[in-house]
């Protein structure tokens, strides 16, 4: 059976983008149906009318509160579908663009993609696979100033994704070439 494959493309940049050329390799190699998602155009961002939608119980929400819920719930709805997220995450000031942290705001949601327990949060998208696709200009990923990559495998491992691989192309500004044939030397060694 073919899986399914979430693709979300964060970069600012359309052309030239280097999180969008090396995912774009990553699902060329992965074998399925895909759905892209692309953030060029921003998310909106949560705010207080979001809030009170999404904490009031779904049998009371208004139209208007289901409409503001609504985006949030097709891209929850995406995720749920997937097998496999590619996401690419550009690093920009150390973290990630603000279009995919509205993105991650979106899609993390109290009793549809977790619950707290007494003993803790738990993730209810298990069974699930993330690729993350980063580039950063000086940055080495996994570094103690990564505050993109290792936020990023914290929100999926909330949401209850734990089996998250990572492909890197850091330190761009420092050795472009070497960290592009880097990369894509760990693309081609993904399971398909």
């Amino acid at each position: 059976m073919a899986k399914s494959i979430l693709h979300i493309d964060a970069s600012a940049r359309r052309a030239a983008s280097v999180t969008r050329d090396l995912s774009k390799d990553v699902v060329a190699r992965l074998d399925g149906d895909v759905v892209t998602r692309d953030l060029f155009d921003a998310l909106p961002h949560i705010d207080e009318s979001w809030i009170g939608a999404n904490f009031t119980p779904a049998a009371d929400r208004t139209d208007a509160q289901k409409e503001l819920l609504a985006l949030s719930d097709t891209l929850i709805a995406e995720v749920q579908a997937a097998d496999v997220l590619v996401i690419g995450v550009p690093v920009y000031n150390f973290g990630i663009p603000t279009n995919l942290k509205a993105w991650v705001d979106m899609i993390c949601r109290a009793g549809i993609t977790f619950r707290y327990t007494e003993a803790g949060p738990e993730g209810l998208l298990t069974g699930k696979r993330a690729i993350l696709v980063a580039a950063t200009g000086g940055m080495p990923v996994g570094s103690e100033i990564d505050f993109a990559t290792n936020y990023m495998r914290h929100v999926l491992g909330f949401i209850g994704i734990t089996d998250v691989e990572l492909v890197a192309a850091d330190r761009l500004s420092v050795d472009p070439e070497g960290s592009i044939a880097a990369a894509k030397a760990q693309v081609a060694q993904l399971a398909a």
